[in-house]
């Protein structure tokens, strides 16, 4: 039987270790059938020894989403690995950072240039990205796939990178209206937390978790990123084709539950 995903070629960002949804959704789409490609920034030789664990070995090219070079030259280098012609099925944006000033509870004292970087690298990537990979997108149409944390609430210590994934949200939605014409889905998974690099670098993550520990009501494992990939993969898939500026929520049912 052929896999969810089964001849599409998807490019999955964000891989840094091998405990990252996105790692998991390189291994999980390698193993319903995609042949995949990774982006890795800053230490790319740590990113290409995760690449090994992978079913199958995956190409590694360098990103830096604040790069217009890096941006302007994507597309070619990822053609070089699937080669000419041939386009793309998929992307997974799994791209966040803020500066430490802009969290841990200083919101009313962080200044504008760390509020900025926040927002570029963690909101506008979404769309300096896709419109980097958009040649090869749209010759066969696609999915845009990114992760999530739900910015429908103040969450404690969160503060300019919860702004940030609100600002990502608003971003899926106006490249979902905006790309619907190509037959490009974007939508976005909002994950519950995990522990994994990104969230060591977030003050008060503990407090993240206590609540997730007492009031998923399906349960949430801290150290499973699966189902949170599993939903990637699904709407990296066919099985999806009308759904666009969507966010599934993949936390254990936190979100629908009042305080």
């Amino acid at each position: 039987m052929d896999g969810l995903l089964a001849g599409k070629r998807i490019l999955v960002t964000g891989v840094l270790t091998d405990a990252s949804i996105a790692f998991h959704v390189a291994r999980l789409a390698q193993m319903e059938g995609a042949e995949v490609v990774l982006t890795g920034f800053g230490r790319l030789s740590l990113v290409k020894r995760i690449a090994q664990r992978l079913p199958k070995e995956a190409p590694v090219i360098e990103l830096d989403v604040q790069n217009q070079e890096h941006l302007d030259s994507l597309a070619a280098n990822v053609a070089e690995h699937l080669g000419e012609g041939i386009g793309l099925d998929g992307v997974v944006h799994s791209i966040a950072f803020a500066p430490q000033d802009a969290l841990g509870g200083n919101f009313l004292n962080t200044g504008w240039e760390s509020v900025a970087t926040a927002v570029e690298v963690s909101a506008f990537s979404l769309k300096s990205l896709t419109m980097a990979l958009l040649p090869l997108l749209e010759r066969r149409g696609g999915s845009v796939v990114g992760l999530d944390f739900d910015a429908q609430v103040a969450w404690p210590k969160y503060d300019w990178m919860g702004v940030s994934k609100a600002a990502l949200e608003a971003t899926s939605r106006y490249l979902g209206r905006d790309l619907g014409d190509r037959d490009i889905r974007v939508n976005l998974v909002s994950a519950g937390p995990l522990k994994s690099m990104a969230a060591k670098s977030i003050p008060g993550f503990d407090e993240l978790a206590d609540i997730w520990d007492n009031r998923a009501p399906l349960g949430w494992d801290l150290a499973d990123p699966e189902p949170a990939a599993r939903g990637v993969v699904a709407l990296l898939s066919d099985w999806f084709p009308k759904t666009t500026g969507e966010i599934v929520h993949v936390d254990g049912g936190v979100h629908m539950i009042g305080s």
